[in-house]
């Protein structure tokens, strides 16, 4: 078994003692480990300790489904949805791997395609108005098809293309509703709409969603898991479906969803 070790660099100081812990036990146990200077170097790994958010995470969740890398996150952010262990539990963390007896969690993935570029998104395809430079615009104006099938033209601040995973950040934050992770399904979300009847739609992860600008000589940015990958113009369709691959997550168990929700929301129940 061949173990990477990747950690948020903000949380250098922290993260080095844990770090030395993890590749100390690995050796043990007979198990070849190395840090990543970056999520490009991910090649031959089987397993991913991920020290850091759920940012971190996000950082390389679709490279490493796309090499089938399981990845074992260790929370050092605010929330840390994605991740299972906190760092006083890593050694726990390293047990399990080690032991083979975990439980693995797959999650589904979006597809994104704009003329010849693709990209993969775990937690959301966000598509939003230009902020900056001389193609600032206060809305966008975007038409959504599910299937062929017109769903809404939309003037507001963009669209958010949601996964069960993603469903409880920004489009929560926007409106959208939760989606519980085993759900075959993603949720499309308005950013602030200009209209009284536009609302989130949850619709089948089987569908095809097709994004078209309906103003002319306007300019939006395609921002995927977090980070702007494209500011492209009015003419380019956006293309949406559900990805062949998954990120696969090790966990201790199934797992209680709704009862990780309300620690992680901060709701509290009696």
């Amino acid at each position: 078994m061949n173990v990477g070790i990747y950690f948020n660099k903000n949380y250098l100081i922290d993260n080095l003692a844990n770090i030395e812990i993890i590749k100390n036990r690995l050796q043990q146990n007979n198990v070849f480990v190395r840090t990543l200077d970056n999520e490009s170097d991910l090649d031959n790994l089987d397993v991913l300790f991920v020290l850091g958010g759920d940012g971190t995470i996000l950082n390389v969740a679709a490279e490493c489904g796309k090499r089938d890398i399981k990845i074992i996150g260790v929370n050092y952010g605010h929330v840390g949805f994605l991740a299972e262990f906190n760092p006083d539990h890593i050694t726990d963390a390293i047990d399990l791997v080690c032991s083979d007896n975990y439980c693995l969690n797959k999650r589904s993935m979006l597809e994104i395609s704009i003329g010849d570029e693709t990209y993969l998104a775990l937690n959301d395809l966000v598509i939003q108005r230009s902020t900056s430079g001389r193609m600032f615009s206060n809305t966008v104006s975007l038409r959504a098809e599910i299937d062929g099938s017109t769903v809404d033209n939309f003037s507001s601040d963009g669209i958010i293309i949601s996964t069960p995973t993603g469903s409880t950040a920004y489009s929560l934050a926007a409106g959208g509703s939760i989606l519980a992770p085993g759900i075959n399904a993603f949720i499309l979300t308005p950013i602030c709409p200009h209209t009284l009847h536009s609302r989130p739609i949850v619709f089948s992860d089987k569908c095809t969603v097709k994004i078209n600008s309906l103003r002319k000589n306007s300019q939006f940015n395609l921002i995927v898991d977090g980070k702007v990958v494209l500011r492209t113009d009015s003419t380019q369709t956006v293309t949406i479906k559900k990805s062949e691959k998954f990120v696969t997550f090790i966990t201790k168990n199934e797992g209680d969803f709704y009862n990780k929700l309300l620690q992680k929301l901060y709701i509290w129940s009696k």
